[in-house]
């Protein structure tokens, strides 16, 4: 059922323990909204958007279509939730600190702002709404502002914060842009290791080529940085690392090559991807 035909009815029979993951369904005050499955550039964009965000050094949980039972009559699913996801089966009580989501074509634009309301009541700092339609832009929608304030907008170019929850400013671009998440994802899994960002590593070589004070050292300490930064990001991401690999990244001269490898170790899920021509 649509938000515009539940809209000035009362409350609804329906409770969230009354349906089941994969249910094609949220509740807003005990009725039923139907939700359909994504198209191809909204699902593409979800998971591009939750790289960039998953991967930020403050972030300890996020998930995709993250069922919220925020009261006895509502559960509500963002597209992407920041926080509070927990390790475990079943709805998730309260409200993620962040959520996401993403509005393409077919978007019930009734009953987007219901859920919006719906999340910042229920302890939602923060909700970002990506239009994916026309001029790309996200707005922003703060739980500390009154019912009915226009949204902030933020375009490509612009930059989103989450004081708290992020600890990195996000590019707009990042939330719908595989290049833009992959480089936010990288500054990410580096920073979760100690390195501010790609130029961090290669000071670091830098570093060390100085304090053995001769020049190939130098050369030779900004690879050893580049591999070290290569497993340690394959690692944090869960990503095996066979032996061969292993010793291919060990071996490795050539620093244009490796700090490609560096960026594809933001994205990868099959160490063996590492090694592909360029």
């Amino acid at each position: 059922m649509s938000t515009n035909s539940i809209k000035n009815l009362g409350r609804g029979p329906f409770r969230p323990e009354q349906l089941s993951p994969g249910d094609p369904y949220e509740l807003s005050n005990g009725h039923p909204v139907q939700c359909l499955p994504a198209g191809g550039r909204s699902s593409r964009a979800n998971l591009v958007g939750g790289l960039a965000l998953a991967t930020d050094p403050a972030v300890d949980s996020a998930g995709v279509d993250t069922g919220y039972a925020s009261d006895a009559y509502t559960l509500r699913a963002p597209d992407l939730a920041v926080g509070n996801v927990p390790d475990a089966p079943g709805w998730v009580k309260g409200a993620p600190p962040l959520a996401v989501e993403y509005a393409d074509t077919g978007q019930d634009e009734s009953d987007l702002p219901v859920k919006i309301r719906e999340l910042l009541s229920a302890g939602t700092r923060l909700v970002w709404v990506v239009r994916l339609i026309g001029p790309r832009r996200v707005e922003v929608h703060r739980a500390d502002t009154p019912i009915g304030t226009t949204p902030e907008i933020r375009v490509p170019g612009e930059l989103l914060e989450a004081p708290g929850i992020l600890s990195n400013p996000v590019p707009v671009e990042a939330l719908f842009d595989p290049d833009a998440a992959q480089e936010a994802a990288l500054r990410n899994l580096l920073q979760r290791h100690g390195y501010a960002g790609l130029d961090a590593v290669r000071a670091e070589g830098v570093a060390r080529g100085k304090t053995e004070g001769k020049a190939e050292g130098k050369a030779e300490g900004e690879l050893d940085a580049l591999r070290m930064a290569i497993l340690q990001v394959l690692e944090s991401r869960g990503v095996r690392v066979d032996a061969d690999v292993s010793s291919a990244v060990s071996a490795e001269m050539d620093r244009e090559l490796l700090t490609l490898w560096l960026r594809r170790a933001a994205v990868c899920t099959d160490c063996r991807s590492l090694l592909d021509p360029p």
